[in-house]
């Protein structure tokens, strides 16, 4: 057996020990970890997976990691290259969430989540409805009012086409009884670009996770016109209150290549659990209004199951189309 596979068998076996047992071992055995970040920088995988990072170079339980940004189509690009490159690495890993379930789906991807190994679930977060600063729509229902006149003229901006964003508008457009067939949704890479493109006025209203657009939101840059969630955030209406019957989360997760061993998953898990324990982590879920959602291993794979079904069962009641 290889010094490496032996150090990883050996902390998967010590999984029942303490923590910091746990971290100090699988600081000395990981060293690097690759981490593809399957969307172009700015966006929601891009800030959890960086901060992921620094909260388990923080934690102690790796020494660096290097970055790879490989963007397009929900995810299901740089999922592609992690499959076909990564197998039995027990050093690489990947960031995704609902966003890349509901691409591979749409998509019609040859690969999908499960040709990867789940280590955890770790945020959930909700949506927010932008529009820019400029724009004439002042309300929710004002953007209502005009997307059921001519559905064609609002352009809807978020991130791939059958992510999270798309989802939503699709539920919107049905709860208001407009066809979501006929949504004009623009769909960015990364959220860089979506940001760019609603600040600049390029699209009608945009479509995210709350902590993405926050920053712009409180700089003037955007309006918030409502949330996904069942309550207020930063004082943000909700679609609920506003007549529209919407609630929508966005969970986010971490995986592994496939390939490896039981042991070597589990040191993972280990780890990532040590890291969202840390103080690092908590700041970085409070200051982007992210929900701890933590869930591993097996747990997660079930769960992982049974949204891959609900997607598919939303995208097909929804009508939608690239």
């Amino acid at each position: 057996m290889k010094r490496r596979e032996f150090s990883l068998a050996a902390l998967g076996a010590a999984s029942a020990l303490q923590f910091p047992l746990i971290r100090a071992a699988y600081a000395q055995s990981l060293g690097t970890l690759k981490m593809m970040i399957p969307a172009n920088p700015g966006g929601g995988w891009d800030q959890t997976g960086r901060a992921l990072a620094a909260a388990m170079q923080s934690a102690k339980v790796v020494q660096s990691v290097q970055f790879e940004n490989k963007g397009g189509a929900a995810g299901t690009i740089g999922l592609a290259q992690f499959v076909n490159g990564s197998r039995g690495d027990p050093n690489a890993v990947l960031i995704g969430g609902m966003v890349m379930v509901g691409g591979i789906i749409l998509n019609k991807s040859p690969v999908d989540l499960s040709m990867v190994t789940p280590i955890a679930r770790l945020t959930s977060e909700y949506e927010v409805i932008v529009v820019p600063a400029g724009s004439p729509h002042k309300s929710m229902a004002d953007l209502v009012k005009a997307f059921k006149a001519d559905p064609g003229k609002i352009s809807w901006g978020g991130g791939s086409a059958g992510g999270t964003d798309h989802i939503l508008v699709g539920m919107i457009a049905k709860a208001v009884g407009a066809d979501p067939a006929k949504i004009n949704y623009v769909p960015f890479k990364g959220g860089g670009e979506a940001i760019a493109a609603i600040v600049g006025g390029h699209v009608s209203a945009g479509v995210s996770g709350l902590g993405e657009f926050a920053e712009h939101i409180k700089a003037g840059r955007m309006r918030a016109l409502a949330v996904s969630s069942p309550e207020r955030l930063e004082g943000i209406p909700t679609l609920k209150e506003q007549g529209i019957d919407v609630v929508l989360g966005n969970w986010r997760g971490i995986f592994a290549a496939p390939g490896i061993t039981p042991a070597q998953r589990d040191a993972l898990v280990a780890a990532v659990r040590a890291a969202t324990e840390s103080t690092a982590w908590k700041d970085t879920l409070a200051r982007l209004g992210w929900d701890a959602w933590f869930l591993a291993g097996d747990d997660f794979k079930k769960f992982l199951d049974e949204d891959v079904k609900r997607i598919g069962a939303i995208i097909d009641s929804l009508g939608l189309k690239k």
